[in-house]
């Protein structure tokens, strides 16, 4: 049996942020996000920041792609790890558009969590 290395739990936290929006869970949300992050960044022109637990409600009022049947949609387009910090850019679609989010993360008790994420609109999803 060989270790967990830090990306594969840094990966394992990502697939729990990306369920947590297409299953519209909320208790993923507080497991991948530590409870002091923020969420910001702009729907059109609209600046839009939030508490885990305002991105938590959000995600738990917005209808299931997975139940719908929708496709799902991540790809980790980089992840560079500095110690206890680790930086991760993914797309996805969710709400039928495509957002590219960079995850900044932080290992907290041998845990690693997301501390902030900033997210732009790239625009539809196809």
């Amino acid at each position: 049996m060989t270790a967990t290395t830090d990306r594969e739990l840094i990966e394992a936290v990502i697939q729990t942020y990306f369920e947590s929006m297409y299953e519209s869970d909320p208790a993923k949300v507080h497991e991948a996000f530590h409870v002091d992050a923020k969420i910001t960044g702009y729907m059109g022109d609209q600046l839009a920041e939030m508490s885990v637990t305002e991105f938590a409600d959000f995600v738990a009022a917005q209808p299931s792609a997975k139940a719908s049947g929708l496709p799902a949609y991540l790809e980790t387009v980089g992840l560079v790890l500095a110690g206890k910090t680790a930086v991760a850019q993914v797309r996805d679609d969710y709400l039928g558009s495509r957002f590219f989010d960079s995850l900044s993360f932080l290992k907290v008790d041998d845990q690693w969590l997301i501390y902030n994420k900033l997210f732009h609109v790239e625009g539809p999803a196809p």
